[in-house]
């Protein structure tokens, strides 16, 4: 039996709604994003052993109310936080190119790094923060299925650590909020992956994604 990570993002918030990048900025969920975190728990009742998430408010609410129905303790993890987007923290991506456009020309198309203006420095470093703290909390449940709840940039970060994968595939990927990612690991922890970005959960709700 492989050993099954479910890798979440956080419920929808004030500015998700907003189209605002909000990285480590803490936003906590609003009325939808618990509605959306209620009906995901529906679903997952009874798959997981384990539930780990970022310590930042909307990821931990999101995994409070996923963790209810199993009856689970949330573990916080700092690795799991959001990127932290530095100056961009509070703009719209459109904002981001108009006021940095040769900083945000760079950061989508740099392949090596992506790097960011202060912050978490780049997308590099976020990806091998992120695949570090996956590996290891897979290596801690062998043959279970746990989840990990976090959010959309740090979610494209692990994949892109995961799979050995360029910077620009960061830009090439979009997650729902609350929607799933299925990863299998061997024995030897090589990633498999099953799902991506599954909101079926959510039928006619919209689910923000970034």
């Amino acid at each position: 039996m492989p050993t099954t990570l479910l890798l979440i993002r956080h419920g929808q918030t004030p500015w998700n709604a907003l189209g605002k990048i909000q990285g480590c900025t803490n936003i906590v969920l609003e009325e939808a994003g618990k509605i959306q975190a209620q009906l995901l728990a529906e679903k997952l009742q009874g798959q997981f052993t384990a539930i780990y998430s970022s310590p930042l408010d909307r990821a931990l609410e999101t995994a409070q109310i996923l963790a209810t129905p199993n009856h689970l303790l949330v573990h916080s993890e700092e690795a799991l936080r959001e990127i932290n987007f530095g100056l961009w923290e509070g703009l719209t991506f459109k904002e981001v190119a108009a006021t940095y456009p040769a900083a945000y020309r760079t950061w989508q198309t740099d392949e090596l790094e992506a790097p960011l203006c202060g912050g978490d420095g780049s997308i590099k470093n976020c990806s091998i923060r992120s695949k570090k703290i996956l590996l290891e909390l897979v290596q801690k449940h062998p043959n279970e299925t746990i989840a990990a709840v976090s959010h959309g940039g740090l979610i494209k970060a692990a994949l892109i650590g995961l799979f050995d994968l360029k910077m620009t595939m960061y830009h090439q990927m979009s997650f729902g909020n609350t929607c799933v990612t299925t990863i299998c690991f061997t024995d030897d922890l090589r990633p498999i992956l099953m799902g991506l970005n599954d909101t079926s959960h959510l039928g006619h709700i919209e689910a923000r994604s970034i």
